[in-house]
């Protein structure tokens, strides 16, 4: 990413607080020039950390412009004392930056049930707001990493009729599952976008992105994404049912579904990206519930692990997806390579090219169900030794 990647009227910085245990980058600060349009989408998870609490009435008044992110402690479970602590951050920051509370997010992710010390805030968020630059983006994406391998950064610029750009920040790599996962997400862009748009794309992007991911079937307590449009690229006003509202939802699709395949593709101890596509399904809806099932099976994930073209596994999840199947009909292949016709094997040579298939880091499992025209992908990553070695000792 470079400096022409960021979007206008947004500035960034990041800084090690001590929250983490290791001396690592922990506190970041997103910063819109004024305040802008802005939506969000959260966790289903009935456990809700105190961020959340605070952000999710801020973020439906539909303006937002300043984010305060910690990685390290999650500051869920906490009970008023985490509460209290949320909202201390938010009055420091808000007084630094001489703005209303109500016109700032906060987010956190990290161990849950630990209560979240305010000492880092209390230090830390002047050297933020001092340390703001509109070239530091990829220091805040690094700064909410908590199991990550890698920092996820996805970039989108339009320059047609509009000339705008759309960046996406975003961390996660466990506890990874609709609806959310434990992801934090920050999309941002200097277009002007109506907030009626803004409240109806984002839900529908991370539908076919972040809410179509699975590493180990968790949602966490602390999940967000939010979108911020603060309009700095001048021009008209994008509103629904538009052709440039058309032209920003494709831009926003792409970024979050960049993101979402960087944290499948980054999962705890994962070694390979996998798409499950179900086609010819009667609908939409029952693709969907097919290719969740087997995105989500431990025996399916197992076998990509060890690079077993084991059909039997995967047309055994699409059984007891619950949808209505006629499996004398079903084909599965990898990638190209049919390893099953009309629900039975194509044979041992088949499956050995199959299995040459499974030793790449990233390939596609096409379910044909045979029984209409709709589709639906959902991504995966395999389940290997290494994810439980991570999440044994995650606290220590």
């Amino acid at each position: 990413m470079n400096s022409a990647d960021i979007p206008a009227g947004f500035r960034f910085s990041a800084i090690a607080s001590g929250i983490k245990k290791t001396v690592k980058l922990d506190l970041g600060l997103i910063v819109s020039e004024c305040p802008a349009n802005c939506a969000g989408v959260f966790t289903r998870n009935k456990v809700v950390a105190a961020p959340l609490l605070l952000t999710q009435p801020r973020i439906a008044k539909g303006r937002c412009q300043a984010i305060l992110v910690n990685s390290g402690n999650a500051n869920a479970c906490t009970g008023a004392e985490g509460l209290e602590t949320a909202e201390m951050t938010l009055q420091l920051l808000a007084g630094q930056l001489q703005i209303a509370d109500e016109l700032i997010a906060v987010a956190s992710t990290g161990v849950i049930g630990e209560p979240l010390p305010l000492e880092p805030f209390s230090s830390g968020v002047p050297k933020l707001v001092a340390g703001l630059s509109a070239t530091q983006a990829a220091t805040v994406a690094e700064a909410m990493m908590t199991t990550d391998a890698f920092s996820k950064i996805a970039t989108a610029t339009e320059s047609g009729g509009q000339n705008y750009r759309v960046l996406g920040l975003a961390k996660g790599a466990g506890m990874i599952h609709p609806n959310m996962a434990t992801m934090l997400c920050f999309v941002l862009t200097d277009a002007p976008i109506a907030p009626e748009l803004l409240k109806t794309a984002l839900p529908r992007a991370v539908r076919k992105s972040f809410n179509s991911i699975s590493v180990d079937g968790d949602t966490s307590t602390n999940d967000m994404v939010l979108l911020l449009a603060n309009g700095a690229s001048g021009g008209a006003m994008i509103l629904p049912d538009t052709r440039e509202a058309q032209i920003f939802s494709q831009h926003l699709d792409r970024v979050l579904l960049d993101l979402a395949k960087m944290i499948v593709r980054d999962g705890e101890g994962a070694t390979k990206l996998v798409q499950i596509r179900v086609i010819g399904a009667e609908s939409e809806k029952t693709a969907r519930i097919a290719a969740r099932s087997v995105a989500t099976s431990s025996l399916v994930k197992t076998a990509f692990f060890g690079e077993d073209a084991n059909w039997g596994r995967i047309i055994a999840a699409v059984g007891y997806s619950g949808i209505d199947i006629d499996p004398n009909r079903i084909d599965i292949s990898f990638d190209q390579v049919p390893v099953a016709l009309n629900g039975l094997a194509a044979g041992a040579e088949q499956e050995a090219k199959a299995t040459g298939i499974l030793q790449q880091d990233e390939f596609v499992v096409t379910i044909n169900l045979h029984s209409g025209e709709a589709e639906s992908s959902y991504y995966t990553s395999d389940l290997s030794y290494e994810y439980v070695k991570i999440n044994a000792d995650y606290r220590t």
